[in-house]
């Protein structure tokens, strides 16, 4: 199944690897958001998706029992959910606007 060399512990340590430089991304975002309130340039559409999606390789990582799986999927829903609740509250513009970004 696994190739010839190739253990699933090390399989899981290339998963966190790579889930930790992709859930690494997501920090300088939630930092800027989190400091300036401007969420004008965020797509609600896109992070509503982008939560759910996490979500479900967070599910799916349960049941095949991958901690590389839940480890990155479960913090990067946590700092791609901080990002959308800052969205949602900081949508109106300081003139009392609808945020006009998806």
């Amino acid at each position: 199944m696994y190739g010839q060399n190739m253990t699933r512990t090390s399989m899981e340590i290339i998963g966190i690897l790579a889930g930790f430089c992709t859930t690494a991304s997501f920090v300088p975002q939630v930092v800027h958001t989190w400091r300036t309130k401007s969420v004008a340039d965020i797509s609600l559409r896109m992070y509503l998706l982008l939560c759910t999606g996490v979500a479900l390789w967070l599910v799916y990582g349960l049941f095949v029992k991958s901690i590389s799986l839940v480890l990155t999927n479960g913090i990067t829903l946590l700092l791609a959910g901080i990002v959308l609740v800052l969205k949602l509250r900081y949508r109106r513009t300081s003139q009392g606007q609808p945020d006009q970004a998806n």
